[in-house]
């Protein structure tokens, strides 16, 4: 199976049918968490209205997105006190490889990988917070000072020393991005470079009546986005908005919860269930 990069793309709007910020942080929060059990690697906010306030919901779901995939140890220092997040103590924790718990450089394995912050020049380089008892040494002196940075630590007989790593080079999940896209659905799909777009809509065609092309499809391909419809419109409604039609821009339009037993699947609901359902069914064994 092909190592691939999953993308998600939900609508600012997500967050719009509750309506104290407490609610929302919550929401969000759900999102956060599917996304992360299922390795997701990016998620992707996209307009679904016209209305000129939406961007004010598209900046708070990023905020809290943001907050939540940034390790503990470094949130104070990148985000201060924020209007925005002043729900964030309801948030679940991620628990992802790159939220470690350890604080003690003496637990630190020989080759591990961690999330910092560039805070301050030394003689040798650059001094980087990486969640221990003290900072360590970047032999870097051209990262501006704040910056975020992964960096594999190398033990050595009385200190740590860091060394700049890819992202896409660390074996274990390392969290999403979260992009905020700021056009419509229409405009992603096409701007977008992708090898697979699943677009998820209680009018599509049921999983089980495509699940035998779908999931080859999956397994071959590197670059999939799974779009979700907003509270009050499915992506079906959003694209006549555009004159586009769903099912062309899409390489499948599925129903991943037939029979639904209620009126409405909320989007973090419908996220849930389609992320488990396709990990399950292109999962190795």
């Amino acid at each position: 199976m092909v190592k691939h990069e999953l993308s998600i793309a939900i609508p600012a709007s997500l967050v719009s049918d509750v309506p104290h910020l407490r609610e929302k942080t919550i929401k969000i929060g759900i999102v956060a968490r599917a996304a992360a059990i299922f390795h997701v690697s990016e998620i992707i906010v996209f307009s679904d209205t016209k209305d000129r306030d939406q961007s004010r919901e598209a900046d708070l779901i990023t905020a809290v997105l943001s907050y939540m995939e940034t390790p503990q140890y470094l949130r104070k220092r990148l985000f201060g006190m924020r209007s925005e997040l002043r729900y964030a103590g309801v948030l679940p924790p991620l628990r992802t490889p790159h939220h470690p718990l350890t604080n003690r450089t003496k637990d630190v394995v020989d080759g591990e990988y961690r999330d910092g912050v560039l805070v301050a020049r030394s003689r040798d380089g650059s001094l980087i917070d990486v969640g221990l008892e003290s900072y360590v040494l970047l032999r870097n002196k051209k990262i501006p000072l704040n910056s975020r940075v992964t960096v594999k630590l190398k033990r050595h007989k009385k200190f740590l020393e860091a060394r700049l790593a890819e992202r896409n080079a660390i074996p274990q999940y390392w969290g999403y991005r979260p992009t905020p896209f700021g056009l419509t659905i229409g405009k992603l799909v096409k701007e977008q470079s992708l090898d697979l777009i699943i677009a998820t809509s209680k009018y599509g065609r049921p999983f089980w009546k495509v699940s035998e092309t779908l999931i080859p499809r999956c397994r071959r391909a590197q670059k999939i986005l799974i779009a979700f419809g907003a509270p009050s419109r499915g992506l079906y409604e959003l694209c006549r908005q555009e004159d586009i039609d769903l099912d062309e821009v899409s390489d499948f339009v599925v129903n991943m919860i037939p029979n639904q037993g209620v009126e409405t699947v909320r989007t973090e609901e419908a996220l849930s269930v389609t992320l488990g359902i396709l990990n399950l069914m292109t999962a190795k064994g």
